[in-house]
């Protein structure tokens, strides 16, 4: 599937501010599952740009604006072609007593200690321990289990815009029962790392414009989900916030340990006054 994202980020002050500093992850990975075929950016005011790769191998671009201004826009234009992933193929064959057994050894530990950790977003609680011991018990193999996670999740918690924002932690959306993507999948990751499966965020965008008549707009569009590591697998993609595959439907920005580590766009800047923030997201799908 060849799709075609705009997205623009624009922020107003009420007064001149100076000395903007910033970074966007807006780059589409590329990977065995999608191609970024075309990638641009432009800045107003204008601002020399330099990108540069984090630590989780994500495109980053940063830039500064130091003259003083009221308005800071930011567009991304964006092709990347989709597929659906391979299948699961040698882990529905493996024992799930191996699978698991696989996850708690050394090779595991080693290779993926830090998307095993709590962080801020995703530290235990008495209810996320609760909540996952009530998804029964392992002897489906990790796959199946983590597919079970991610319906329950889907199942349990109505999708609300207000009830939530960027600061919520997993074990407040089993306080609140509602949220949003990211919430749906901070608790999922959570799970996940209390059962000792790797697990990490990953930020991108959802198409369900040709379902819904349309292009996909912003709350449509912009999007976040789990990839947590199935032995003889590797990482597999799941949405608990819609309970269905990562297929040519997604296209991922990048990942890390939680939403923390890949937000699209973060900065500092001297001033006072408020601010607004006006994000539109557009994506829809072009002829192969």
């Amino acid at each position: 599937m060849k799709l075609h994202i705009s997205h623009i980020t624009r922020y107003r002050y009420a007064d001149p501010v100076t000395d903007s500093v910033n970074e966007i992850r807006l780059t589409p990975a590329t990977d065995e599952r999608q191609s970024c075929h075309q990638h641009s950016i432009s800045v107003e005011p204008n601002a020399p740009m330099f990108a540069y790769e984090d630590y989780f191998g994500n495109k980053v671009h940063a830039f500064t604006v130091n003259a003083p201004h009221t308005m800071l826009t930011v567009r991304t234009a964006t092709v990347v072609t989709t597929k659906e992933p391979p299948a699961a193929g040698a882990a529905a064959a493996m024992p799930s007593e191996k699978e698991w057994a696989w996850l708690q050894g050394d090779e595991a530990l080693d290779r993926f200690a830090e998307y095993l950790l709590p962080t801020g977003y995703t530290e235990l609680s008495p209810a996320i321990s609760a909540f996952t011991d009530a998804l029964g018990p392992q002897d489906i193999g990790v796959l199946g289990w983590l597919e079970r996670l991610s319906a329950d999740i889907q199942a349990e918690f109505i999708y609300d815009p207000e009830a939530t924002n960027v600061y919520t932690k997993a074990a407040d959306l089993l306080e609140f029962r509602r949220g949003v993507c990211q919430d749906f999948a901070h608790l999922m990751l959570a799970c996940c790392r209390l059962k000792g499966i790797p697990a990490r965020y990953v930020s991108g965008y959802h198409f369900v414009g040709d379902l819904r008549g349309g292009n996909a707009d912003f709350e449509q569009a912009s999007h976040a989900w789990v990839e947590a590591y199935v032995p003889s697998a590797g990482w597999r993609g799941f949405d608990p916030t819609n309970a269905s595959p990562i297929g040519e439907r997604y296209v991922k920005l990048g990942h890390g340990l939680d939403y923390r580590d890949i937000v699209p766009f973060k900065g500092v800047y001297i001033g006072s006054g408020a601010q607004e923030l006006d994000v539109h997201v557009d994506v829809s799908r072009l002829e192969d």
